[in-house]
C-alpha cells in the first residue's frame, strides 16, 4: 500500500444559532464559523493532503444562510484535493438539503444514499466508501458490509455515526463491524470530543470532534486530524484551527477580594475566548457581580459570571426577621428541616440564597447583552 495523507474533519455545525450569546456576538460567531472553511482549505494546501474527509454535520441544519453556501463552495473549490462529504443527522441529505441545491465543485463528492457507495481514485490507488443520513436519525449503515481488500489498494470509509452505543439512533457502529469492514482507515463523525487514534482489527479509525467549541459543553482545545497511512501503519496529528475557545473556571474568593482573586486565576490571554467564571467559597456579603462584570468583561469575547459562594453567617439567620425576607426563609426552612438527604438540604439552601438575591435585587448569574 502506497502512502496517502488525509485531512479529516467533522461536526463544524455551520450556522449554529449560538443562543447563549447576545445577538450581535452570535452573528460574529456564525461568520467566524465560515472562516473555519478557509482554514481547512489552507491546511489542506500547506500539508499537501491527498484527500479531505468531512464526516457529517458540516452544517447545523437544512436552513443555511446564503453567505454560508457561498463560503462553502469557494472554500471547497480552493482545496487542491478530492473532498468527500458524508451527511450526518444535522445535515442529512434530501432533495431539499443545501447539498442538493448548491452547485458543488468538481473535486467534491457527496454520499447521498443510506446504502454504501464506493468512489475509486486510480491515481491514488484508493477506494473511498461511505453512506449518508437521509433523515435526522439512522439505523446501522455499516452492518453486514465488508469491502474486498486488494494488495496495493487503500480502503477508506467516510461516515457519520456513533461507536459502541448499540441503541444509538445515530447509525450505531460496533468495534466488530469496524474490524470486519475491510477498511484501512474509517473517518467518523458525530461525537464532539476527539477520540484519538484507535484500531479494531486491521482498521484504524477516529473521530476528530468538533473543530471549534460552540458552548460550555465543548470547552478547551478542539481539532481536525491529519492522518498518514502507509503499509498498514497509521500516524495521526491533531491540529487546531479554532479562533476561539469556551472555558469554565472556578475561583475561590474566601478571604479575598473577588476581583483580585479572578485576576490571579486567569491565564495570560483570554481576549478571544468565551468564559464562564463561577465564584465559590465563603464571603461576608454576596459578591457584586455587576461590578465584577464591568471590570472584567473587556478581557473576554463574552463573559458569564456565577455566584455559588456561601455567606459566612448561616443563610437561615434572617429567618427571624419580621419582613418578607424573613417570611420567605421561614417557609423554606420548614422544608429544609424536613429534608431526608444532604443533597436535598444543599438544594434548599441554594434556593434560599437565590431567593434572597432576588429579594435584594441582586443577580445570581450575570449575562450581559450588547448595548
Amino acid at each position: 500500500m502506497s502512502a496517502i495523507k488525509l485531512l479529516h474533519a467533522a461536526d463544524l455545525h455551520l450556522d449554529s444559532p449560538f443562543e447563549a450569546l447576545p445577538a450581535g456576538k452570535a452573528a460574529i460567531r456564525r461568520r467566524e464559523q465560515r472562516e473555519l472553511l478557509d482554514a481547512l482549505a489552507r491546511l489542506a494546501a500547506s500539508e499537501r493532503v491527498d484527500l479531505v474527509l468531512l464526516s457529517g454535520d458540516l452544517l447545523d441544519s437544512s436552513s443555511t444562510y446564503f453567505e454560508t453556501g457561498e463560503s462553502l463552495i469557494q472554500a471547497l473549490r480552493s482545496i487542491p484535493a478530492a473532498v468527500f462529504i458524508a451527511p450526518g443527522n444535522h445535515d442529512f441529505y434530501s432533495p431539499k438539503s443545501p447539498y442538493a441545491r448548491l452547485q458543488m465543485p468538481e473535486n467534491v463528492h457527496i454520499f447521498t444514499e443510506r446504502s454504501m457507495r464506493c468512489f475509486v481514485l486510480p491515481g491514488l490507488n484508493t477506494r473511498v466508501y461511505g453512506a449518508a443520513f437521509t433523515e435526522n436519525r439512522s439505523g446501522p449503515l455499516l452492518q453486514g458490509f465488508r469491502a474486498e481488500r486488494k494488495p496495493g489498494m487503500t480502503n477508506i470509509l467516510c461516515m457519520h455515526g456513533e461507536v459502541g452505543v448499540p441503541n444509538s439512533p445515530y447509525n450505531p457502529i460496533t468495534e466488530e463491524e469496524l474490524e470486519r469492514c475491510g477498511m484501512d482507515y474509517a473517518a467518523l463523525g458525530h461525537i464532539h470530543k476527539a477520540s484519538g487514534l484507535r484500531k479494531a482489527g486491521e482498521t484504524w479509525y477516529s473521530w476528530p470532534g468538533c473543530p471549534e467549541g460552540r458552548g460550555f459543553d465543548e470547552t478547551g482545545e478542539k481539532y481536525v486530524n491529519l492522518v498518514e497511512l502507509e503499509n498498514g501503519e497509521c500516524r495521526m496529528k491533531q491540529v487546531s484551527i479554532a479562533g476561539r475557545r469556551y472555558e469554565t473556571l472556578q475561583v475561590d474568593v474566601t478571604g479575598a477580594d473577588p476581583l483580585l482573586a479572578v485576576h490571579g486565576s486567569l491565564p495570560d490571554d483570554t481576549v478571544c475566548d468565551v468564559y464562564r467564571i463561577t465564584l465559590i467559597g465563603e464571603t461576608e456579603t454576596a459578591p457584586d457581580l455587576r461590578r465584577l462584570y464591568a471590570n472584567l468583561s473587556e478581557l473576554f469575547f463574552e463573559l458569564q459570571l456565577r455566584d455559588e459562594t456561601r455567606l459566612r453567617h448561616g443563610v437561615w439567620d434572617f429567618a427571624g426577621e419580621d419582613t418578607l425576607r424573613g417570611l420567605f426563609l421561614r417557609r423554606l426552612k420548614v422544608r429544609f428541616d424536613a429534608a431526608q438527604t444532604e443533597e436535598e438540604r444543599v438544594k434548599l439552601e441554594q434556593a434560599a440564597r437565590w431567593g434572597l438575591a432576588a429579594l435584594d435585587n441582586a443577580e445570581e448569574v450575570a449575562q450581559h447583552e450588547d448595548q
